[in-house]
């Protein structure tokens, strides 16, 4: 079964912030706030996922099925080729959990005690699925986490954590800097051929 994507025509008629080239999303997805969204080039959006706030999200981005992406009144930014696997959850918002406070949306704020913090993931980082990531949050360049990671405190680029709460247990391979050399090598190289075509016309 072929999967159903938004058309580009759809996609720039919701509004978006910002949005790139190659951008394919699910028609199952649901948008909010898209005058707040940003998206750079070659980004896919899978099946379910929400999108929810101001977010920006680099270019070379995959984000799977039923993923959720929740800034409040922050935001959450995502860099270029990182890949998030299905069921993550990303939040620039929370409810105490702990304190004498009452929570969820239906409470006047004067009773709750909200924090709303920045999410940042870098460049390159791989999330596993089940994971999820609180405000305040900023994930260093290249870090890769489990499944069932729970990301309550910023990390140092290229490590590997797992667990809950995610813990560092090994640096991560480096090698896939030379990798993205290549690529955007290749890319480079595309856009200069396109624009000769288009000169010579």
């Amino acid at each position: 079964m072929d999967i159903d994507y938004f058309s580009n025509k759809e996609l720039r008629e919701m509004g978006f912030k910002k949005l790139g080239k190659r951008v394919l999303i699910c028609r199952t997805c649901k948008i909010y706030h898209t005058d707040q969204i940003e998206i750079g080039d070659d980004v896919e959006i899978d099946d379910f996922t929400i999108l929810n706030g101001t977010i920006k999200i680099g270019n070379h981005i995959h984000i799977s099925s039923n993923c959720e992406l929740y800034s409040g009144e922050s935001r959450i930014e995502i860099g270029d080729y990182a890949g998030i696997s299905s069921h993550c959850s990303f939040y620039g918002i929370t409810d105490d959990y702990v304190g004498p406070y009452m929570n969820n949306p239906t409470i006047p704020p004067r009773f709750r005690n909200l924090t709303e913090e920045p999410v940042i993931i870098g460049k390159h980082v791989l999330i596993a699925t089940h994971s999820v990531v609180l405000p305040g949050v900023t994930i260093g360049e290249g870090c890769s986490f489990g499944a069932h990671a729970m990301v309550s405190r910023s990390t140092e680029p290229w490590g590997v954590y797992v667990g809950c709460p995610a813990k560092r247990i090994k640096e991560r391979d480096r090698g896939i800097l030379e990798k993205c050399k290549e690529l955007e090598a290749s890319e480079a190289a595309r856009r200069e051929r396109a624009a000769a075509r288009k000169g010579a016309k």
